[in-house]
């Protein structure tokens, strides 16, 4: 097993210099680290990263060669309630991901505009979930795409707040305010959701996609796009459906590779259907979806070592709580499928078993895909009940990261103690992924799985630790 997955990251000081400074006012200064379980807080000053010549790599935000990591700041003590968020970015290094070299970011940081006046949302605040980022028009620097909501709207049968894409531009180029995608006829007035990047025609290019709010169809922007917001070529013939999208990974090599996107239905729990849009290099994604198993977890990598992108979709353990629907059928229930790439049926596994005590209506959490060890195949990074399990065909290999016993004055459940896996990245360079597990202390972590405060990058798959970092640490204090 060996090499990479996706990581959302955020930009260096050097590349947003003529956004209002870089970093929410107090936001970056100095505080005293709390102690953080697996090893101590890391760095109580910040540093400014060294900025690079470039990258390919959409997650290398200041082009110096390594993988960046973006985390939710919360302002105010990050409680269930806090509603004030800012975007974190802690920067890789040849020694890995360095907490103590980071920078916190807010709206006016990133140029957008102030959020539509139905929004109870504080003037500064941007959340993690609306930001991805890709490097639109290909100067070698990524950019933030935010997706901001704006004033409510009618378009259709459709009422909803107008959702637009805006790109704060990397590199050194000056800019005053954020640009806003431009979008099809057919999806402008109310804009888009569920925002992915992706290379979906494998030209080297990163291109958008998201789902048309008025139901018209599922919109891709392919690019290269130009500092006006205008992508190379927009493709509406796919359809709508009502669910989130997942896309494959860019290569961080900066290689042309085809991204899938998978359609996620809606889900009230119960394990929803799935349909994929395959990518092919030269084309656009396939008109034809192909319908998948049922799964509300997903993870795209090569599982089978054959060079080729497979799929892998499965159940999360979570489950519709209304009288009838708290079980699966026995194709779905405990159990994942991995669709190969080069075709061919999908081959199934069985997940982690769990002692029924342990359980929740919420599941443990998702998929990711993980090469820890290098060799070129992913395996599978599944959360469990107790933590998580990476999942390299038949061999299952735990991996254990636990919360305080008390934390803001209270008792923490042991059942609900457990750090859930995110995603893993290479952050060093040495083509070894670390994984990257976080907690929560308040009740909506250990249902949802947010908000989370502690962070570890493990050692590969042992209980090592590359390093570990408390976002309150990060936290600006509240104007």
């Amino acid at each position: 097993m060996k090499p990479r997955i996706a990581v959302v990251t955020l930009a260096v000081c050097t590349a947003l210099a003529p956004l209002s400074g870089c970093g929410s006012g107090d936001g970056t200064a100095a505080r005293e680290p709390s102690s953080s379980p697996g090893g101590p807080s890391t760095g109580a000053t910040t540093r400014t990263p060294a900025p690079g010549k470039g990258s390919k790599d959409p997650d290398d935000i200041n082009g110096d060669g390594h993988r960046d990591l973006v985390v939710p700041v919360a302002v105010g003590g990050g409680g269930a309630d806090a509603l004030d968020e800012r975007v974190g970015v802690v920067y890789g290094s040849a020694k890995g991901l360095d907490p103590s070299t980071r920078t916190v970011l807010g709206r006016v940081d990133l140029g957008l505009p102030a959020p539509g006046k139905q929004l109870l949302t504080p003037k500064d605040s941007v959340s993690v979930a609306d930001v991805t980022t890709a490097d639109l028009d290909g100067d070698g620097f990524p950019d933030f795409v935010t997706s901001v909501q704006g004033s409510m709207v009618s378009d259709g049968n459709v009422v909803a707040a107008r959702t637009v894409p805006y790109v704060t531009w990397g590199g050194s180029t000056a800019q005053a305010a954020a640009t806003p995608v431009q979008l099809p006829q057919s999806a402008a007035r109310s804009g888009l959701r569920s925002l992915v990047r992706g290379d979906f025609d494998g030209d080297g290019h990163h291109d958008l996609a998201g789902l048309a709010y008025n139901h018209s169809s599922l919109v891709v922007l392919y690019g290269p796009f130009t500092r006006s917001g205008a992508p190379a070529r927009t493709d509406t013939s796919l359809p709508w459906a009502d669910g989130e999208l997942i896309a494959d990974a860019v290569d961080p090599s900066g290689a042309p590779r085809a991204t899938s996107l998978l359609l996620h239905a809606v889900s009230d729990g119960e394990q929803s259907g799935n349909t994929l849009y395959t990518a092919r290099r030269g084309a656009q994604l396939s008109a034809t979806g192909r319908r998948l198993r049922s799964g509300n977890a997903h993870a795209f990598g090569d599982f089978d070592g054959d060079g080729q992108r497979d799929v892998a979709v499965g159940d999360d353990g979570s489950r519709n709580d209304e009288p009838g629907y708290e079980t699966e059928p026995a194709g779905v229930d405990g159990s994942l499928a991995v669709y190969p790439g080069a075709g061919g049926a999908p081959v199934t596994y069985r997940l982690p078993e769990t002692s029924g005590s342990a359980r929740t209506d919420y599941g443990p959490g998702g998929y990711a895909s993980a090469d820890p060890d290098g060799d070129g195949r992913d395996g599978i990074l599944v959360a469990t009940y107790e933590g998580a399990a990476l999942m390299d065909g038949t061999r299952r290999t735990t991996v254990l990261r636990n919360g305080p016993a008390t934390a803001n004055g209270r008792q923490i459940p042991a059942k609900w103690r457990h750090a859930r896996p995110v995603r893993a990245a290479d952050f060093d360079g040495d083509g070894k992924d670390e994984l990257i597990l976080n907690w929560g202390a308040d009740a909506k972590f250990g249902f949802y799985g947010e908000p989370a405060t502690r962070w570890w990058i493990t050692d590969g798959t042992t209980s090592r630790d590359r390093a570990t970092f408390t976002t309150t640490d990060f936290a600006p204090r509240s104007s």
